[in-house]
């Protein structure tokens, strides 16, 4: 019989989450849904959808791995106040893990070189 390991749990970030994880890096804890989606709109040219946006930050927040506070309520919004993001110190690492596993599967390919 092969050698079969039991996968270890779900723990890598998926190419969303880890869109939605820089992009709050690069907004420095001031993002709320829309500039988070500007951010990763401005950056790779994909417009994901709000609620797309949303669900990811949600499932995120519940994995330690962004935090949020509510901001100040503002009469452009109708009196409804903006929900920031910051990721956390659990979420850097599993940014850092993220592309050390990437990094390890590109090394060797032929014609990538090692540059960034």
């Amino acid at each position: 019989m092969a050698n079969q390991r039991t996968p270890p749990p779900r723990d890598y970030l998926g190419e969303f989450e880890q869109l939605v994880l820089l992009a709050v890096v690069h907004l420095e804890g001031e993002g709320y849904g829309m500039t988070v989606r500007g951010e990763i709109e401005r950056r790779t040219g994909r417009s994901p959808s709000i609620g797309a946006l949303y669900g990811t930050l949600e499932r995120l927040e519940e994995k330690g791995l962004v935090r949020s506070r509510t901001g100040a309520s503002t009469a452009e919004r109708g009196g409804r106040a903006k929900r920031f993001f910051a990721v956390t110190a659990s979420g850097m690492r599993a940014l850092e893990r993220s592309r050390r596993l990437l990094d390890a599967m590109w090394e060797g390919i032929p014609g990538t070189g090692d540059a960034r």
